[in-house]
């Protein structure tokens, strides 16, 4: 995951706001004590999503102190009760970071190889760990990554083949609870939403790509150049964007549904609006790989 979900703040009440960032220290606590410092340090706003995904429909979260290793000297920090669902958020986003990190070095130029080999390598202890409470998942990361390298070798030009294996990919995160309705919604929710990040990260890295040669479905897919399909690219985006949204519109989310679906229909767009801006991307892009203000 790429750090691309999350919440357009203005928009968000002071209490969801105060949620929200208890959500994502809460994680980060869980995913410190579990699987270490190192781990924790890779956290990004997608696990956040997952989390709040995960966590029991509650009205008004209980909440309780954590110490952030960032800010030592700020004293203890309102975080989510641990849960279930927090264990499992924390594990796969090990488990995601780590073939992440592995996909780096395959993919990347040399200095990028270097430093994803040296990452993977301090983050391996604690993917071990996570990989054996969560084999499934694990599995299944490894498969879709492996076809989704299969695609991009073969220089597929697909968008629907190649994010298809991203989304099955995220699908997987949710464990099944027996509920039909929620359970087929979930996946519905996190294949979309999965399907969405991929192709977003394809039109971020669009420069990028195109100047490194490297495999990019929306260079292969449009020849004559991504930028004169526009309004294409915007229609599949926003496409997955709706059908994530009318998934979620069947979750009992408690009190997390204003801030989730501030991400869905707030979020997301504003993330589509800046990564389309030629002018500002990268430059100004306020999105991508970025650590919450504390």
């Amino acid at each position: 995951m790429f750090g691309y979900v999350r919440p357009l703040r203005r928009e968000l009440k002071v209490w969801e706001w105060e949620h929200y960032r208890a959500a994502y220290c809460g994680l980060c606590d869980t995913i410190g004590r579990q699987y270490g410092l190192t781990a924790r340090m890779f956290l990004n706003y997608d696990f956040t999503f997952l989390a709040m995904l995960l966590l029991p429909a509650e009205e008004r979260t209980e909440l309780y102190r954590c110490r952030c290793p960032a800010r030592l000297w700020c004293g203890r920090k309102p975080c989510t009760k641990p849960a279930p669902g927090m264990d499992t958020a924390a594990g796969e986003s090990v488990i995601l970071t780590y073939w992440k990190l592995r996909d780096g070095i395959l993919d990347g130029t040399f200095p990028e190889r270097i430093g994803c080999r040296c990452l993977s390598r301090l983050l391996r202890p604690a993917y071990r760990k996570a990989a054996a409470r969560w084999p499934e998942f694990t599995e299944t990361v490894e498969h879709c990554l492996d076809e989704l390298h299969d695609l991009e070798r073969d220089g597929c030009p697909s968008l629907d083949r190649t994010a298809d294996t991203f989304a099955r990919l995220l699908q997987a995160a949710a464990p099944i609870s027996g509920g039909e309705v929620r359970d087929r919604s979930m996946d519905q929710l996190l294949y979309h939403v999965g399907r969405w990040i991929y192709l977003i990260d394809a039109l971020d890295d669009l420069e990028e790509d195109r100047s490194s040669g490297s495999y990019n479905p929306l260079l292969l897919r449009f020849p004559d150049g991504p930028e004169r399909h526009r309004e294409e690219i915007e229609l599949t985006l926003r496409h997955s964007r709706n059908l994530a949204a009318g998934a979620c519109a069947l979750l009992e989310l408690g009190d997390w549904r204003g801030i989730i679906e501030n991400i869905l229909f707030l979020g997301l767009p504003a993330v589509e609006r800046s990564v389309s801006d030629r002018d500002g991307r990268r430059r100004d892009h306020p999105f991508k790989h970025r650590r919450m203000e504390r």
